[in-house]
C-alpha cells in the first residue's frame, strides 16, 4: 500500500475516533429528562406516556410547597439563575444498562433550610450541620399567615400579625409570591424579608421555632446577616426558605418538611409539604 493511501487511512481513523468522542461527549452532558429529545428518539410520545404533575394531593388535602429545581430559577446574587446542574452520563442511549443521573448544585438552591453554621463559623467547626436539625421542629402543625405587602417584616409588622403564643411554626406569604419571584431567573434585592427588629421580636415574642419564608432567604437584603445572626445565634429556631406559596389559603397546616441528611452542610434542599 503507497504512503499515500495509509496517511489517508490513518487521517480517517483519526477523524472517526475524534467523531465518536464527541458523541459520547454530548451524551454525557445531557440533562437527565430533555422531554422532546427523548420523545423522539424513542418514538414513544403519545397520551399514554404524558407525566403528570401535581401541586396539590390527596383530594385537595396536600399542598407541595417546593419549588421544582430547574436550571432557570434564581441562584442568590445571580443574574444567570442556577444553570445546568442535572447530567446524566450513564444513560442507556449510549449503552449503560441503566440511567443514572448526576447533580451538582448549591446547598442552599431553591427550597432548603439553614442550619446555625451557616453564619456563625464557630458553629460551622462544632458541626452544627443540617443533620443535627431536629424533625420535631420541622414537622407539626403551624401558621400560614399572610404579611401586609408594603413592607419588610419589621417588629411593628410581627407585632400586628397576632401570632398567638405556643404557635411553634410559621411559614409568611409575603409580596415575593405576588411577584413570583421565585420563577424570575435574575435574583431580585428587592425581596421582603425580616429586618434585624422584626427577627429580634420574634425570639423574644413568640414561640416559634420554625420561620417558613417565600424567598431564597429569610432575612431582607438590607438586614441579611443581621437578621440571620438573630436566628440562628440560639439554635432552636429553623429557616425554611424559598417555599411556593401560591394557591395556598392562610390558615393552620400540618407542616412537613425534611432536608437531606448532609453531615458537615450548613444547609439543604428539602422537601416541604402542607396538609390541611
Amino acid at each position: 500500500m503507497k504512503f499515500s493511501s495509509l496517511l489517508l487511512l490513518y487521517l480517517l481513523t483519526l477523524s472517526l475516533i475524534a467523531a465518536a468522542a464527541a458523541a459520547a461527549a454530548a451524551s454525557a452532558n445531557l440533562e437527565a429528562y430533555p422531554g422532546s429529545y427523548y420523545a423522539g428518539e424513542c418514538g414513544l410520545a403519545g397520551a399514554d406516556l404524558v407525566p403528570v404533575r401535581r401541586e396539590v394531593h390527596g383530594d385537595g388535602r396536600i399542598f407541595d410547597i417546593t419549588h421544582p429545581l430547574v436550571e432557570h430559577m434564581p441562584a442568590f446574587d445571580s443574574e444567570d439563575g442556577i444553570g445546568q446542574f442535572l447530567l446524566l452520563p450513564n444513560s442507556m442511549k449510549n449503552g449503560s444498562r441503566a440511567n443514572n443521573s448526576e447533580m451538582k448544585l448549591g446547598a442552599h438552591t431553591g427550597t432548603h433550610v439553614d442550619a446555625p453554621g451557616h453564619v456563625f463559623d464557630h458553629y460551622f467547626d462544632a458541626g452544627f450541620d443540617v443533620d443535627t436539625l431536629d424533625l420535631e421542629v420541622l414537622n407539626g402543625p403551624g401558621l400560614l399567615v399572610d404579611v401586609p405587602r408594603n413592607k419588610n417584616i419589621t417588629a411593628e409588622v410581627m407585632e400586628s400579625l397576632h401570632i398567638p403564643k405556643g404557635v411553634r411554626r410559621v411559614i409568611f406569604r409575603t409580596l415575593n409570591t405576588d411577584k413570583r419571584l421565585m420563577n424570575q431567573k435574575a435574583f431580585d434585592s428587592s425581596y421582603v424579608g425580616f429586618m434585624k427588629d422584626g427577627a429580634q421580636w420574634l425570639v423574644d415574642n413568640t414561640d416559634i421555632k420554625l420561620v417558613g419564608i417565600d424567598y431564597l432567604s429569610v432575612a431582607a437584603y438590607d438586614d441579611l446577616i443581621p437578621s440571620h445572626l438573630v436566628f440562628l445565634e440560639g439554635r432552636e429556631i429553623i429557616l425554611v426558605e424559598g417555599l411556593k406559596l401560591d394557591g395556598v389559603q392562610p390558615g393552620l397546616y400540618s407542616i412537613h418538611c425534611l432536608p437531606l441528611r448532609l453531615r458537615g452542610s450548613e444547609g439543604s434542599p428539602m422537601r416541604c409539604i402542607l396538609i390541611k
